[in-house]
């Protein structure tokens, strides 16, 4: 048997970057040893799919440092909270989740491992606690590779979610002239700009198989997809307002075919994102999923061409989480988990990436100290 890489992955929420970096239709070169979040719900959901363990911990990072052993892991993975660092987020100085990589930098340095992956919003690189996990790493002896900010459309998501990837390398044991080039090359390209590489995956190819939903509800009784695909209970006037959007369309073209059922404050607002109220492409990769998709005002969450808000498993599967993945929870909390998640196959090109770079430690016989 060949013996895996030891992970550790910290604000794990469901998993999707540990099935990245354990599942061999994405990588498979690494074996979960522990894993934290403090939500239970995906704590749950954690362990319900690699819980041969049951090594998902429902914990306060902080205080769980205070009174465990670390175990010794060859490689650290998690994003530490992201709405500090979030332009979404208008409170974001004194934001007390921008200290949470404080404790996970803890972590890395007590369990030994030899690279550490963080993963956070675009809006990581800008702030100055980035400037500060950079010098704590650098005292811990790591070496950072250059930070990217990575289109997760590039690697096979069928979602343009864009996210930072930052990369420790534990200095001493790797040949640095040896480690392969930062970021990992694309899988896939925006249409019309490679003529080596697949254009970007589509929501067609993703979700247009799946029948009209029944219910209203998550039916674990029945197999998926069917268990995550239920509608809602919308009311005539949202219907009449879904029947308004054209494919493609947003909430502009709401005011403009019937301002009679438009919500006064679009009317009010006569500029501003695209995306609200708007309809998903077949051809095109989803817009980034948040945790709140069913809601079409949240953002273009509209079904490209049933009037509908898109279901848990639409999104799921935009997420490039498989049908077998079981989620547990209530419908907002798996939609909570959804949204958050790292979609499994980025985590995969993240993961054999970092595969490659613990061949090289291989290689150059050192030892890490």
């Amino acid at each position: 048997m060949v013996k895996k890489y030891q992970l550790i992955d910290l604000f794990c929420g469901a998993g999707g970057m540990s099935l990245g970096f354990t599942d061999s239709r994405f990588c498979g070169d690494f074996d979960s040893i522990l894993a934290i979040d403090n939500n239970k719900d995906a704590v749950n959901t954690y362990n319900a799919n690699f819980g041969y363990r049951e090594h998902c911990l429902d914990a306060n990072i902080e205080q769980w440092l205070n009174s465990n052993t670390v175990p010794q892991a060859d490689i650290v993975i998690g994003g530490p909270p992201c709405q500090g660092f979030s332009l979404l987020n208008k409170n974001r100085v004194g934001d007390a989740r921008r200290a949470l990589w404080e404790p996970y930098m803890d972590i890395v340095e007590q369990s030994g491992a030899d690279i550490f992956v963080m993963e956070n919003v675009p809006g990581l690189l800008k702030s100055p606690e980035f400037a500060d996990i950079c010098k704590r790493a650098g005292g811990m002896g790591f070496e950072m590779l250059e930070p990217a900010v990575l289109n997760m459309a590039d690697y096979g998501a069928p979602q343009t979610r864009k996210r930072t990837i930052a990369i420790g390398v534990k200095a001493g044991g790797f040949d640095f002239g040896m480690l392969p080039e930062f970021p990992p090359r694309r899988t896939h390209a925006a249409p019309g700009t490679s003529n080596e590489l697949p254009p970007w995956l589509t929501v067609e190819e993703f979700i247009a198989d799946l029948p009209e939903p029944v219910g209203t509800d998550i039916r674990y009784e029945k197999k998926p997809p069917l268990d995550l695909h239920f509608g809602r209970t919308p009311t005539p006037k949202s219907i009449e307002r879904y029947k308004a959007v054209p494919v493609g369309g947003n909430r502009f073209d709401l005011q403009r075919n019937r301002p009679d059922i438009t919500p006064m404050c679009w009317i009010n607002k006569k500029s501003g994102g695209t995306d609200l109220f708007g309809r998903l492409w077949w051809d095109r990769p989803s817009v980034t999923i948040r945790t709140e998709f069913y809601k079409p005002e949240k953002g273009r969450y509209l079904h490209p061409c049933m009037n509908r808000p898109i279901t848990h498993r639409e999104a799921a599967r935009l997420m490039s989480f498989p049908d077998d993945f079981k989620f547990t929870g209530s419908k907002i909390e798996v939609a909570r988990q959804i949204g958050n998640a790292v979609p499994p196959v980025f985590a995969g090109a993240i993961a054999r990436y970092v595969s490659e770079l613990m061949e090289c430690r291989k290689l150059t016989g050192k030892k890490v100290a």
